[in-house]
């Protein structure tokens, strides 16, 4: 049995989530508050206001977040399925893949959506922000996900963070070719003792934070039209690339069959 991990916005669903747009007012807090940001030579992304907040405004940090919810609250409200959405869980199951969520968003408005649009019953797991002690690009939602099924698959129960420490993802340059790293999900079987077995996993999702992220822990990436340019800039091979998320089983379902027979 192989684990297919999905991004939520623009993969999943179709929000009308602006991170550009959540970056301008996080970045007009700060300076309202402690004047002018270093320059740089390109903008300040979310990720980057919310470390700096850290060092150099702590206090400020969960003004920061509370932007952050304003803008996930009205992309959700508005949220649709992606189209192939739910062929792409429902056959990623059909073909033998558990399946998880992995997002940067807010479990309280995360939920509420999978559910409302079908999708909550079909994911074996969802990893939320407020579960990782880092979010995409860093790859910490991936030790979330490995543990919890390590410990589904060893008999055991899940365990994740109960204290979030919001986003402290690095944003670091170089390559991320996941066609170079493992491609394999390794969990224990039973008794609690690990095995040479192991099942394929991928992560699918529009965006290079996702193959950056999926990269960093050797698991291949699946580009879901995701922009090719920011692809190249930030060293990101997919595996696949796709146009159709009800394409994904059946590509899916070749790869299971090919490390069966391996």
């Amino acid at each position: 049995m192989g684990l297919c991990v999905f991004d939520l916005d623009h993969t999943l669903v179709r929000t009308p989530l602006d991170l550009a747009a959540m970056a301008v007012e996080m970045r007009a807090l700060l300076e309202e508050a402690r004047g002018p940001l270093p320059p740089r030579p390109e903008r300040w992304r979310v990720g980057e206001l919310v470390l700096w907040s850290k060092a150099e405004a702590p206090e400020l940090e969960q003004a920061l977040w509370q932007v952050a919810l304003g803008h996930e609250r009205r992309a959700m409200d508005a949220a649709s399925l992606e189209p192939g959405a739910l062929d792409a869980v429902t056959g990623a199951r059909d073909a033998g893949f558990r399946t998880a969520l992995w997002t940067n968003n807010a479990r309280a408005l995360t939920v509420p959506a999978l559910e409302r649009l079908g999708l909550a019953a079909l994911l074996d797991l969802v990893v939320t922000r407020d579960d990782m002690r880092a979010l995409k690009p860093d790859p910490d939602g991936w030790r979330v996900i490995s543990e919890h099924f390590t410990a589904r698959l060893a008999g055991g129960t899940a365990s994740a963070p109960t204290a979030p420490e919001h986003f402290t993802a690095r944003l670091a340059g170089g390559t991320a070719s996941a066609r170079t790293a493992p491609e394999h999900f390794t969990a224990p079987l039973g008794g609690g003792t690990a095995s040479a077995r192991t099942a394929p996993a991928v992560v699918v999702g529009d965006s290079w934070v996702d193959g950056v992220a999926a990269a960093a822990v050797g698991v291949p990436f699946v580009a879901y039209r995701a922009r090719e340019e920011e692809l190249r800039r930030w060293g990101v091979e997919p595996i696949a690339r796709l146009d159709d998320l009800a394409a994904l089983p059946a590509w899916l379902m070749a790869r299971l069959d090919g490390h069966a027979t391996r």
